[in-house]
């Protein structure tokens, strides 16, 4: 890669991340105070759950064979192609799935996480302090078990991940 298409790929990551922590952090800041809490930790494990889904995909990505994928274009298999394309820029997605999502998800996630944490402890009567760690000490192991799971999961399957993916893909880009 070229230094100035470095600089360029680099600026995207920031000016990506920076745009979807921005969005998902007003509406979480935005919703979770509104609603009730049952429907405020739903909103968490969501964005858990995002972020776990988009780690597994940049690992298959990362971790998939080519061979396979232009096999299935030859015979013209709906999707195939575009998992080629993925495959080419694995590097680029997996900072993608992996940074920008899965972290701004994980960021995110912590900082709902304390809304709800607060709304606990008001609701119980509870110390602050105490709550919003336990909170945020759960939502941070349900991400990293979820992620390392996750990890094995798409390593394992990661041609048939990449295919779906690629198959998604296909329906939006022709």
């Amino acid at each position: 890669m070229k230094k100035e298409s470095k600089i360029k790929w680099i600026i995207t990551v920031l000016l990506l991340s920076f745009s979807l922590s921005i969005l998902m952090s007003l509406g979480s800041d935005f919703v979770i105070p509104k609603i009730n809490i049952y429907f405020g930790i739903a909103i968490i494990l969501v964005f858990i759950a995002i972020s776990i889904l988009f780690d597994m995909i940049g690992v298959a990505i990362t971790a998939a064979e080519e061979r396979p994928f232009h096999s299935m274009a030859s015979k013209k298999v709906k999707g195939s192609t575009h998992s080629v394309r993925l495959l080419k820029n694995s590097d680029k997605l997996a900072s993608i799935c992996n940074d920008v999502i899965g972290d701004v998800c994980g960021v995110v996630s912590g900082s709902a996480g304390v809304l709800v944490a607060s709304t606990l402890s008001d609701m119980f009567n509870k110390d602050a302090t105490l709550v919003v760690l336990l909170t945020t000490a759960i939502i941070a192991s349900l991400t990293i078990t979820g992620k390392a799971c996750g990890k094995s999961i798409a390593i394992k399957n990661s041609e048939k991940i990449t295919f779906r993916v690629g198959k998604i893909v296909s329906i939006f880009k022709k």
